[in-house]
């Protein structure tokens, strides 16, 4: 496909598509962020999606921005980057946000999206437009974020039971209630700097497939500013039935824990996105509770909940790309 065949009403289009998706992300993933702040009683629901949206937004001046151009150059071939393959993989990611949250499963918004461009690519072109390296990445980071998580979560759960150990209770509690706000904020910085960005890197391969910029172009500040605010948004309106799960069904926690949790995820995202590697922040803060839980006893993990959460984890690529590739047959028959 010629990038002057994609009309400018076609570019429109596919741009308002990619920020309803960043918008479904911020609403799907908004317990990332809130879902142990609002479950430990520190804040009432509607001050938690606040203060996560700010702080959404606010990454954009403070988190590089490595993994727009992740998603952009990284997962498939820009030459076969057509208005049918971008409507496919936005699509295929919208349909199994819409999926998980209406069965309140916490799955990855992240990876939903590169299972859509995968799926509309291999529909298009076969598996020759893939580009294995970056893909293989962050495949791998399925398990290694909540691994890290897990491990950062119970290593900080350690030290501070291990500092605060001649401490009463109630003084713990008091000291980290304030604390917590300050994890969560960190959190959701972490949360809108690496999933804000996937949108970004979408809508650079359409600018660069629609002939508006060349590869080597930098991509213009109204994308960035675009992205992030409509993943604040959707952040604000907070998708409560995975609130639920996160904060209430998977684990009890208590303001300790949740600083716990949400600092480890924290520096996970941080790193990632340092490293330009499109991580899930839903995985990130899985991992991070249940390491934080289970420093006290296995037993506060719920762990039948914790295995539907893994079978949506290893289910989302594939199913996402499924759909994509449906919607990409659907595209080309009638967009």
């Amino acid at each position: 496909m010629n990038s002057i065949q994609i009309s400018l009403n076609v570019v429109i289009f596919l741009v308002a598509l990619a920020l309803v998706f960043d918008f479904m992300n911020g609403f799907h993933d908004s317990a990332n962020s809130i879902a142990t702040v609002v479950s430990t009683g520190v804040l009432k629901p509607q001050h938690a999606v606040l203060m996560a949206a700010v702080f959404n937004f606010i990454a954009f001046y403070v988190l590089p921005h490595n993994v727009a151009a992740s998603i952009g150059k990284g997962i498939i071939l820009p030459a076969i980057v057509d208005q049918y393959v971008i409507f496919g993989a936005l699509f295929g990611a919208i349909a199994w946000n819409v999926v998980t949250w209406y069965f309140g499963i916490p799955s990855s918004s992240s990876h939903a999206l590169m299972g859509g461009l995968i799926g509309a690519a291999v529909a298009k072109a076969g598996f020759a437009a893939l580009l294995s390296e970056k893909i293989l990445q962050t495949i791998a980071f399925i398990f290694v974020a909540p691994a890290i998580g897990f491990v950062l979560g119970s290593i900080l759960m350690l030290a501070v039971s291990w500092i605060f150990y001649r401490s009463s209770p109630s003084k713990v509690d008091r000291w980290f209630r304030r604390l917590q706000l300050a994890s969560a904020a960190a959190y959701s910085l972490g949360h809108g700097g690496n999933d804000a960005q996937k949108t970004m890197g979408i809508i650079w391969l359409l600018l660069i497939a629609s002939g508006h910029l060349t590869a080597g172009d930098d991509l213009p500040s109204w994308v960035g500013y675009s992205c992030f605010a409509a993943i604040a948004v959707g952040t604000l309106f907070g998708g409560w039935r995975i609130v639920k799960t996160m904060g209430q069904k998977l684990a009890k926690l208590k303001p300790v824990g949740g600083f716990c949790a949400e600092t480890a995820g924290a520096i996970t995202l941080f790193s990632a996105t340092a490293m330009g590697i499109p991580v899930s922040t839903t995985h990130t803060i899985t991992g991070a509770i249940t390491g934080t839980s289970t420093t006290a006893r296995a037993s506060s993990v719920r762990w039948g909940v914790a295995s539907t959460i893994v079978w949506a984890w290893i289910f989302t690529i594939p199913a996402s790309a499924f759909m994509a590739g449906i919607a990409w047959w659907l595209g080309t028959k009638f967009l």
